[in-house]
């Protein structure tokens, strides 16, 4: 199986602060993650001061305002990501973030060789022409979509120029609850797009990210903070470092497992090939002429005689000299 593509979805968990963000860049390089990400946006272009915040968004914050209020807290500058890519550079792990408008994909276009498209902008129209004409590969969540709004936000990259998009299975709840994942709709998607596939995590712990991956998820996104409790919309369903570090290794650990599919003994198994499996034994002393039969023979380990396999073959056919109780029979 190929290396599973590991995202820290740092998202705004920086809480606006760039030296929280640098902090979560060295945790998610330290966790053993591929690609730290965050959210990118013009607050102006991105929401209107009318629009509510989610009913996660206050359950997690305890606040209800608007999310223009809530977003000014939470977005750093064109500046700020800059630094940040730079610094993620000298870190060594690679730098992703999502834009959330147009300008926020020019200033980034020159940041970064993929793009991550969220679940809220999967029926943006303007936003997935412009995305796709920039020609670089996608990663398009689909949270909230139907089949049928996969089908055509796909058909809008692919005509405008997208290269090769993978669709990620998400359930756009902060946390998500299991009953809600429904991963078996990211084996749907595989089959009826054609695309590689993944999954966005939103759930709480890490034992859904890790049966994507032995579904066949090739990109994992998972949210982490350095601390839950922080203030912010997005912590309660984030993973901190302890728990990335435990899912990125499980992760691995399944990447092996899976294996190349052929059914063969593996080379640790054939070591004990020998002494688990049995062969046909005198289940008695038997005398040189003697008939063999089921009263005469038996089967024990170890397995380095004739195979029990070859039962009916040996039944009624004479010994050939004496064999002792226990003595592995020869022919």
């Amino acid at each position: 199986m190929s290396r599973t593509l590991i995202i820290a979805e740092a998202g705004v968990n920086h809480n606006g602060s760039l030296d929280l963000a640098k902090r979560l860049v060295d945790r998610a390089k330290e966790c053993g993650a591929d690609i730290v990400k965050f959210q990118t946006a013009k607050l102006g272009s991105l929401v209107t001061k009318f629009a509510p915040m989610a009913a996660y968004q206050k359950e997690n914050t305890g606040i209800e305002e608007s999310q223009k209020n809530m977003l000014s807290r939470l977005l750093l500058s064109f500046e700020d990501f800059l630094g940040l890519s730079e610094y993620c550079r000298n870190v060594g792990i690679k730098f992703l973030s999502t834009p959330f408008d147009i300008d926020s994909i020019h200033f980034l276009n020159s940041l970064q060789d993929i793009w991550k498209i969220p679940s809220g902008e999967i029926t943006n129209y303007p936003y997935l022409v412009e995305i796709a004409k920039t020609g670089k590969d996608i990663i398009l969540s689909t949270g909230m979509s139907t089949l049928d709004e996969v089908d055509a936000a796909l058909e809008v990259l692919k005509v405008n120029g997208a290269g090769k998009i993978t669709l990620l299975h998400c359930t756009t709840d902060y946390p998500a609850s299991p009953e809600d994942v429904n991963l078996r709709a990211m084996l749907t998607m595989k089959e009826h797009c054609g695309c590689p596939v993944g999954y966005s995590d939103h759930t709480q712990g890490i034992e859904v990210s890790v049966a994507a991956v032995a579904l066949g998820a090739e990109v994992i996104e998972k949210h982490f903070t350095l601390d839950k409790t922080m203030e912010g919309p997005d912590h309660k369903a984030s993973l901190e470092p302890n728990e990335l570090r435990a899912m990125v290794k499980a992760v691995r650990n399944i990447e092996r497992a899976l294996g190349n599919g052929l059914k063969v003994p593996s080379e640790s198994e054939k070591m004990n090939i020998e002494v688990a499996r049995k062969s046909i034994i005198a289940a008695r002393d038997i005398r040189k002429g003697e008939i063999f039969t089921e009263e005469n023979l038996t089967t024990k380990r170890p397995g380095t005689g004739i195979c029990p396999m070859m039962w009916n073959e040996i039944l009624g056919t004479e010994a050939r000299r004496d064999f002792m109780e226990d003595e592995l029979i020869k022919i």
